[in-house]
């Protein structure tokens, strides 16, 4: 998989039931920030010094969704992917969430919103698209639910995870 960049990332990319569906929990990103501003991503970040990605992960979901790391089984790991632009190497867990809260907590300043995407809404708007970054075209996959758009980094790890869960989601 697409795994540019030096610098180390951990995402948690947290699943749970809703109403007998399988969820995704995401993050859009506050608008006004410098990197990815408004983009929809799962809550994660840059290793501060002396973590691991999955430190990481877990530190930035408690910051960013205020998800306690305790209420998380982590379930497995999906292979690593890069960002084109600003260069991370993102290492992304799977977290099974139990007992997931009623309502999500996002960070002032860090999240706009959190989303929680059904994985049968995000495998029916799969698309392949060409798009330009940095002057060069890319073709990347993209997926649709409403009026919320995932591509780049995170569309990889939503294609990962659904390669892997594809056949639970069949028997739905």
């Amino acid at each position: 998989m697409f795994a540019p960049g030096n610098k180390e990332a951990g995402v948690l990319v947290p699943l749970l039931s809703r109403q007998g569906e399988l969820v995704a929990v995401f993050t859009r990103r506050a608008r006004d920030l410098p990197q990815h501003g408004g983009e929809i991503s799962f809550p994660g970040g840059r290793l501060a010094p002396g973590e691991t990605p999955l430190d990481a992960a877990l530190r930035e979901a408690r910051e960013e969704i205020a998800l306690d790391p305790a209420s998380v089984e982590i379930v497995g790991a999906l292979p690593p992917t890069g960002t084109i632009v600003t260069g991370f190497r993102i290492r992304p867990f799977v977290g099974w969430i139990a007992t997931p809260p009623r309502s999500w907590r996002a960070q002032d300043g860090e999240v706009d919103e959190v989303l929680e995407l059904r994985l049968r809404d995000l495998a029916a708007g799969f698309r392949l698209q060409r798009l330009v970054r940095l002057g060069v075209p890319i073709r990347t996959p993209t997926y649709t639910v409403g009026e919320h758009l995932v591509w780049g980094a995170t569309a990889r790890i939503v294609r990962a995870l659904l390669r892997r869960l594809g056949p639970l989601l069949d028997e739905r």
